[in-house]
């Protein structure tokens, strides 16, 4: 399960703006998320969450460019790698192996996966190093490691998240916040990280959600108070931006549908998707 990823453990940039100063994003005056359609989901929606993602988890826009990507960034989860960091040390970079081979049989990659399982739940590389990141990276010129990147993706962290989202009553904003939340911290809760479900419940101890009656913004406020009393528990974590300067932005803006044009900051940095 993923829980961090390169840019999590890299000096600041620069000083945090505050949320309030960034300015152009969408819907301003406060449009609901919920009605609209597929959400998150939606071909459109899902590749600016991955934009998203990728200026956190890589400083740039460009997700499809990291599915070759993967180095050990000194967390303590081994190699990380790929579009959304699966790392060596938690699980989800060996499921990825295990899908490769099941649709691609004898791939070079296929070869690693005892290496994959005995360094489970370690920072170790035994069996892997060199060979390993070199296959990895050569691996991502296959579609079928690309797709078995996507369904990872999407079965451990996309589709649960933005399923529990809905069930919440959250719209399109707020089903990346979960999403997001997923990706960095994982579900459950490990030895010195805070997971999704215990993020979700401090929320619901300070704001009804959406489903139960409760105010979409207000609740979403909750979650990210929540999100980033988490991210600074974590020794391997300290920066706030992917929420304060980036989905705290859109929210208090009143985007809850996600709507271009975007702008926001991570680290420093400044990034905007442009209404198409």
């Amino acid at each position: 399960m993923k829980l961090s990823a390169r840019s999590l453990v890299t000096p600041l940039a620069a000083l945090l703006m505050s949320a309030t100063a960034l300015t152009g994003c969408a819907q301003a005056g406060g449009s609901s998320g919920k009605g609209s359609g597929a959400g998150l989901a939606a071909t459109a929606k899902k590749d600016i969450a991955m934009q998203l993602v990728s200026s956190a988890e890589n400083s740039t826009l460009d997700w499809k460019a990291q599915y070759r990507y993967i180095e050990d960034i000194g967390d303590g989860r081994g190699y990380t790698g790929g579009i959304i960091g699966f790392c060596s040390g938690t699980g989800d970079m060996l499921r990825v192996v295990e899908r490769y081979a099941k649709s691609r049989p004898g791939n070079a990659l296929e070869r690693f996966l005892p290496a994959l399982r005995e360094v489970r739940g370690s920072d170790a590389h035994t069996g892997l190093g060199g060979p390993f990141t070199r296959a990895w990276a050569e691996a991502a010129g296959d579609a079928r490691f690309r797709e078995a990147q996507d369904a990872e993706r999407d079965a451990s962290y996309f589709d649960p998240a933005v399923r529990r989202a809905k069930q919440d009553g959250l719209g399109t904003l707020g089903q990346f916040v979960y999403y997001d939340a997923y990706v960095m911290h994982g579900e459950a809760d490990a030895d010195g990280s805070t997971g999704f479900r215990t993020i979700r419940d401090r929320a619901l101890d300070d704001a009804r959600s959406p489903a139960d009656g409760g105010d979409e913004t207000a609740y979403l406020d909750a979650f990210l108070d929540a999100r980033v009393a988490a991210i600074r528990e974590e020794p391997s974590h300290s920066d706030t931006s992917r929420v304060e300067t980036a989905q705290r932005v859109f929210l208090r803006n009143g985007n809850l549908s996600l709507d271009p044009p975007l702008i926001w900051k991570v680290y420093g940095d400044r990034y905007e998707i442009k209404r198409s």
